[in-house]
């Protein structure tokens, strides 16, 4: 009777069957989709620094198609976009003379396009707009020469640490 005690062969057995049945639960649950918590939003930021309006529209497409796939699969979000030094250029219509940010002929004939892409992912999308006010301050722009909606922040760079804080994932387009 001792020795039928000792034997591995039972214990072995009780072991394989556990493994079984963890390894069909797990398969089971692998066939469910996964449930994300309810409060549970995407969050990112864009980091607009930069004159160029060819890398401004090219991060106006990557916003768009990132909110219309976050759209389309029913995904909360919280899409930012910070303007710091030359990004400055791309929320309002001044032309900013004799700054370091000054209106050059490529925005000039792109102003407008760029303008009404910006305008749709802010007003239909929901995406947030936020401008370094040390930038708008350095170059003295009224607040009423902005773009409407636009929100400002004490500092730009700030704000990004901020956000990054927050959970937020942090874009810049090259």
């Amino acid at each position: 009777m001792i020795k039928r005690l000792c034997n591995p062969l039972p214990r072995m057995f009780m072991a394989m069957l556990v493994l079984w049945a963890v390894g069909s639960l797990n398969a089971a649950a692998a066939d469910q989709p996964v449930a994300k918590p309810k409060d549970e939003v995407i969050k990112v930021v864009y980091h607009a620094d930069f004159a160029d309006p060819r890398r401004f529209s090219a991060m106006l497409t990557s916003i768009n198609n990132m909110v219309t796939t976050y759209q389309s699969d029913l995904v909360e979000y919280d899409v930012r976009i910070v303007f710091v030094s030359h990004g400055i250029r791309f929320v309002t219509d001044d032309p900013l003379r004799g700054t370091l940010f000054a209106e050059d002929a490529l925005l000039k004939e792109r102003r407008q396009d760029l303008r009404s892409r910006l305008q749709s992912l802010q007003e239909t999308q929901g995406v947030k707009l936020e401008l370094c006010n040390i930038t708008r301050e350095a170059v003295n722009l009224d607040e009423a020469k902005l773009m409407a909606g636009v929100e400002l922040v004490q500092s730009g760079v700030v704000r990004l640490a901020e956000l990054q804080h927050q959970g937020f994932a942090y874009l810049k387009i090259e």
